[in-house]
């Protein structure tokens, strides 16, 4: 019909508007926040542009959510200010009637945030989190400074100095090491050359032609041992992201049929977000109710309360299934009935406009236990 034409089109490019100005707000307050954590040291700085753009994959779902809820909410709304839902209602067009274009708006974006919730997500996360600790770790091989004593890795207390360092080949000249080992004794390389390298998941210092001595201070007897090349492992076990360690990361078919309160938890919040947004768009509906008379926007404040209370409390159901103090279906239902429930009595309630509110949400809720 027509008016189910005109709605879905001025829906998409109200929705089109809305997400760019959403993405854009988050987007620059993202990388404000990553550029301080760069200049902490906490991320590589080469990294940041690569990390804003996993996040964004990684806040897609939810800024679809919102997306579809504001634009049905702004465009039904427009129409009741305007009077134009007026004409519609007495040309005997029911509000209830208006469901199925909002339905057909909605659904794309509830298949669109499934795929991202379930398949596109994990592997964003998994492969964001890879990304950042790969490029922390080769900055902290390239931050030599020559003629500066300093630490090397976390480990036996490693301590070097290097006499030169060129930044273009990577190699140091005239190298200093001291470290304690496992039984207390006192190892002091000297080298002429050598360079860190990264390779099989492995952090490396490989020096070559120089000294190793080695003893307990105090003592005579020291050892020395002359070398050609010598390998010194900085790191066996570099912080590489497990998928497993991080329920975040885990794909979904890993997550059906575990009995890990954490799993369930994840599953519960990925299945979610699509329904939410099909909920949402459908109390949009009763929500966007506007009188042109009274002039006031409660509803939109309204509106913006439900929002809140159905994501913290999805949030809050989440938690205390990955604290094991609920199943999963009772974490996953209960809000998604809640809010079912809560677009039908308003839906019977905005079809009544005649009737005092809280009589007609009596006289609603009367007609529901009667069916």
């Amino acid at each position: 019909m027509i008016y189910q034409r005109n709605f879905i089109k001025e829906l998409s490019f109200t929705a089109v508007g809305i997400f760019v100005v959403l993405l854009a707000v988050l987007v620059s307050t993202q990388a404000i926040n990553l550029l301080g954590r760069a200049a902490d040291g906490r991320v590589a700085i080469d990294a940041v542009a690569a990390l804003v753009g996993f996040w964004i994959i990684g806040m897609t779902p939810l800024l679809l959510v919102l997306t579809a809820f504001i634009s049905i909410l702004t465009v039904l709304t427009r129409y009741w200010r305007d009077s134009e839902m007026s004409v519609w209602l007495s040309c005997g067009l029911a509000l209830r009637q208006w469901i199925r274009p909002v339905m057909q708006f909605a659904v794309p974006f509830a298949i669109l945030i499934a795929v991202m919730q379930l398949w596109v997500m994990p592997w964003a996360e998994l492969r964001s989190r890879e990304y950042a600790e790969i490029l922390k770790q080769k900055q902290q091989l390239s931050m030599v400074e020559a003629g500066k004593f300093a630490a090397l890795g976390k480990k036996n207390s490693r301590v070097y100095f290097v006499e030169t360092f060129d930044t273009e080949s990577g190699i140091m000249k005239n190298l200093f090491l001291r470290e304690l080992d496992d039984k207390g004794n006192d190892n002091v390389v000297f080298a002429k050359e050598g360079n860190f390298s990264l390779a099989d998941n492995k952090r490396t210092l490989e020096l070559r032609n120089g000294y190793r001595y080695g003893g307990i201070p105090g003592q005579a007897d020291y050892t020395r041992v002359s070398f050609d090349k010598l390998d010194l492992i900085i790191s066996t076990t570099p912080k590489i992201v497990d998928p497993v360690s991080n329920r975040r990361t885990i794909p979904t078919s890993q997550l059906f049929g575990s009995s890990d309160p954490q799993h369930q938890a994840e599953l519960m919040w990925r299945t979610s977000l699509p329904i939410s947004a099909l909920l949402l768009s459908l109390l949009a509906i009763p929500l966007s109710y506007f009188n042109p008379r009274g002039g006031h926007t409660y509803n939109i404040l309204i509106a913006i309360g439900m929002f809140l209370i159905y994501q913290n409390g999805l949030t809050f159901l989440r938690d205390a299934v990955e604290g094991g103090k609920i199943p999963f279906l009772l974490g996953l239902l209960p809000m998604h009935i809640l809010i079912f429930a809560v677009a039908v009595v308003l839906l019977r309630v905005r079809s009544m406009p005649a009737q005092p509110f809280w009589a007609a949400v009596r006289q609603s809720l009367t007609l529901k236990g009667g069916k």
